[in-house]
């Protein structure tokens, strides 16, 4: 038997389900990356990992600095409360400036890494590049080669940056490494269309290997995750950011990730062969300046034996 709907229902179930979609999508452009912020910890215990040595690092990935989401404001209070949360190492994974269309204002380099040079912590603050760093210096585009502007920022402040190299650091009377990749994709080598553009790494993951020098334990800085299939089972951790969780993130699935491998490397906790990467959601955006799912997060990674 069918059921006739009259017009009057019809028409609120429409409203209703327009005023549903409209408060979504608003909460999805103004509340949850604008004022919402995360903080997310993982508790890992890698095969190699020295029995004594527990460290507390600090995650922050793809500040994106502009405006209205990430102001210098807003990065100097994160910076803030990042140091509350007492890391004993804080690593940043890149993408520093925000180049997508539809930011409001843009923040000078210098204003977004003073806010960045807050961060304090007793086995410092170090860096690694994304492909927005080198792709918004066209000096480096046209070259080829760096150091790019958010480098050269970075610097300013007191930041290490690492492409491709390594430092040892001890705490507690054990030694790891500190690996920096450099990034994967930062030379855009054609430009046919935005769907069709072709890339090219600034990337050695053997070359940076083998600059360490002895059996400490290494944790790999690499901004896009995808590196990892390639990552051997010498290196306990590796961080990275670059996916934004996918900025919209609904039962653990992401519709779209801007990695060769979809959802494998979209974002959170990923172990294969024993091997550990921990995918940052970020803290900025990149293309649309939204999140749903997916809000801004201060990564805590407490790694132990």
């Amino acid at each position: 038997m069918r059921r006739r709907i009259s017009r009057r229902r019809f028409l609120k179930t429409v409203g209703a389900t327009g005023a549903a979609l409209f408060g979504f999508t608003g909460y999805g452009f103004a509340v949850e990356p604008m004022w919402r912020l995360a903080v997310t910890t993982y508790r890992i215990a890698p095969a190699n990992w020295p029995r004594g040595l527990n460290l507390k690092i600090g995650v922050i990935a793809d500040v994106h600095a502009g405006g209205p989401i990430m102001p210098a404001e807003r990065i100097a209070a994160i910076a803030r409360r990042t140091n509350e949360l007492n890391p004993d190492i804080i690593v940043l994974l890149g993408d520093f400036a925000a180049s997508h269309k539809f930011k409001t204002r843009s923040v000078a380099p210098e204003a977004w890494s003073e806010a960045l040079g807050e961060l304090k912590a007793p086995l410092g603050v170090h860096a690694v590049l994304g492909n927005h760093d080198w792709w918004d210096d066209l000096n480096a585009q046209r070259t080829g080669k760096g150091p790019v502007l958010g480098r050269r920022m970075l610097e300013r402040v007191g930041i290490p940056v690492y492409e491709n190299d390594v430092t040892r650091i001890s705490k507690d009377g054990h030694s790891f490494w500190l690996a920096g990749l450099g990034d994967q994709i930062a030379l855009i080598t054609s430009r046919r269309k935005k769907t069709f553009r072709k890339f090219e790494g600034v990337d050695d993951l053997p070359g940076t290997l083998a600059k360490i020098t002895d059996d400490a334990p290494v944790i790999l800085l690499a901004h896009e995750p995808d590196i990892f299939s390639e990552v051997p089972s010498r290196v306990s951790l590796t961080l990275s950011g670059h996916t934004h969780g996918g900025q919209v993130r609904v039962f653990g699935y992401s519709p779209m990730v801007p990695s060769r491998y979809g959802n494998r490397y979209a974002y959170g906790h990923v172990v294969e062969d024993d091997r550990h990467l921990i995918i940052s959601g970020g803290l900025g955006c990149s293309i649309l300046p939204v999140r749903i799912g997916m809000p801004p997060e201060i990564v805590m990674v407490d790694v132990t034996a």
